[in-house]
């Protein structure tokens, strides 16, 4: 049997990632920038990210999303 699956709707993925408990907590998340880049795109993943008032860095293959607006400090 073959078993195929419907891409993903962008506006499903959005609303998961962030109705996740850690983003409710205020937590940090990570995500592959390619999962972004192919399931939501750039321009309408950042409109979502600063309409919550969070921020998201991207370091290599990994986007880090800060879900709070606490100061970002950096140690090392």
């Amino acid at each position: 049997m073959h078993m195929t699956t419907r891409p993903l709707s962008p506006d499903i993925w959005l609303h998961d990632l962030f109705a996740t408990r850690a983003v409710q907590k205020g937590d940090v998340l990570r995500r592959k920038a390619r999962d972004i880049e192919r399931i939501v795109g750039w321009e309408a993943f950042c409109a979502e990210v600063r309409r919550r008032g969070f921020r998201a860095y991207r370091n290599g293959a990994q986007v880090v999303i800060f879900c709070n607006q606490d100061r970002i400090e950096r140690i090392a």
